[in-house]
């Protein structure tokens, strides 16, 4: 299937290799694989002001299917998190009176219009200058009190409560990145020790899934495992804490019989690293006995730098990713973020002119087999580029292509489904007729094309055919 090769990954500045022969792909339409998962979600939604919402159409012209709601409350101090919607703690919490529900309601709302599903994290946002002062990351003083606190937050968004709603939001995440730091001092997100935490977990997540078997509870959205990654004189105490935190975590969930329908945890390190890091994550699961548990990359966005935003070279970089992780184990992966910012970690829209970078239409290809909705059997004589095919019924089919690489390849691409053949030398076999071909790189932004016969560096190319 799917394999990375070291053109995929090469960053600004670092030395690439010339591909010297044509990039082979072969695709066999009628050979099911997987479904295609949730890949291209996304973390905090292009929200302008504290309620402009007319970014959000294209949320839904890209099939997004979840925006996560972390982060909202670092700019918009009356939406999302728990302190924001319940302002006074000791406040009657089965009064509704107690909750301040306005401004998430109009981002929900919004969300919903869009057809985007919340993803609705339970907890706070970061709080980076926490070391001079530190506002709502302490542990909550009455922690069965904050689980009634979230119950009530979760019936006004799915029982109607409080003049609310009935949507279907499926995941609520406890809190995020309590993992962050060893030192409390330092640790943005939780003002606490890890089994603080994990205290919290226990009574906040055996509450909730007993009011709300229905619904998926779960966290703690974990830092992640970049010391996995780094070469041992660059190691730190925290990248060693993060790593102990996981299996800490799973220990003590096993032990208590904790609820835990998914497990996040986050990466911001090339494409390469990320993708292997599912498995190291997945077999911590599955040992702890949480084989049915699902995976969430919840925030993720390869190695983030002002050098690659907006660019060609970052939009390739983000489809790698997508089409990387959906042949991993993981269930669901969201990049951080679709905010319409300034800052490294937008990557999707230009806060000047509001307009898509590069790299959202590496969401729209992404959709492309998102929406036909099972990958199906592909290969390559090299491992130049990363692709995925997905079909569905006997009649549509799509093919999405990531070039990461610095050098123009030569692109041959069978979609005969004759197993084993040597691709066609005329790009297409003629029992495969090309609908539509779009291409994203250095010059070009989602422009309809005739299928190429050389693959630019830096490109996504999305290939929409009759597949029988």
């Amino acid at each position: 299937m799917k394999q990375f090769g070291r053109v995929n990954f090469v960053l600004a500045g670092a030395l690439c290799v010339t591909q010297l022969f044509a990039v082979e792909i072969y695709v066999d339409f009628a050979k099911d694989v997987r479904p295609v998962k949730p890949m291209h979600a996304v973390g905090q939604p292009p929200i302008l002001g504290q309620r402009d919402f007319q970014l959000f159409h294209l949320l839904k012209e890209a099939g997004v299917p979840y925006s996560r709601l972390h982060d909202i409350g670092i700019t918009r101090p009356h939406m999302v998190d728990i302190p924001n919607i319940f302002r006074n703690f000791d406040a009657d919490e089965n009064d509704p009176a107690s909750y301040d529900f306005y401004f998430t309601d109009r981002l929900l709302e919004a969300l919903v219009a869009n057809d985007v599903e919340p993803w609705f994290r339970l907890g706070v946002s970061i709080e980076n200058y926490c070391k001079e002062k530190a506002y709502n990351i302490y542990p909550p003083k009455d922690y069965a009190k904050w689980a009634r606190i979230c119950e009530h937050v979760i019936r006004h968004y799915t029982e109607g409560w409080a003049n609310g709603y009935r949507w279907k939001i499926t995941y609520w995440e406890i809190w995020n990145e309590p993992d962050n730091r060893k030192d409390p001092v330092e640790n943005q997100q939780w003002r606490g020790e890890f089994p603080q935490f994990c205290d919290l977990y226990a009574v906040a997540s055996r509450h909730l899934k007993a009011k709300f078997p229905h619904l998926k509870i779960g966290g703690y959205g974990s830092c992640g495992y970049r010391l996995l990654s780094t070469p041992p004189e660059k190691r730190d105490k925290d990248m060693y804490h993060r790593v102990q935190c996981l299996y800490d975590f799973l220990a003590f969930a096993k032990k208590e019989k904790l609820p835990l329908d998914f497990f996040s945890y986050h990466s911001y390190l090339a494409p390469s690293d990320t993708v292997s890091h599912v498995a190291i994550a997945r077999k911590a699961l599955d040992d702890a006995g949480y084989t049915r548990t699902e995976l969430s990359l919840n925030e993720w966005l390869p190695v983030p730098s002002r050098q690659v935003l907006g660019t060609a070279r970052q939009a390739a970089d983000v489809c790698a990713e997508m089409l990387g992780l959906q042949g991993t184990s993981l269930d669901s992966a969201m990049i951080y973020d679709a905010r319409c910012n300034i800052g490294i970690f937008s990557p999707l829209f230009n806060p000047y002119n509001y307009n898509p970078h590069k790299a959202y239409y590496a969401f729209k290809a992404f959709n492309e087999l998102y929406k036909r909705g099972t990958e199906v059997e592909s290969s390559s004589s090299d491992r130049w580029v990363t692709w995925v095919a997905a079909a569905r019924g006997e009649k549509d089919g799509a093919v999405v292509i990531a070039h990461t690489g610095d050098d123009e390849v030569p692109l041959v691409l069978d979609m005969s489904g004759r197993a084993g053949a040597r691709p066609s030398p005329r790009g297409c076999d003629v029992k495969c007729k090309v609908r539509e071909c779009r291409i994203t790189d250095e010059t070009r932004t989602n422009e309809i094309v005739p299928l190429p016969t050389m693959l630019p560096p830096h490109s996504i190319l999305v290939v929409i055919a009759d597949s029988n």
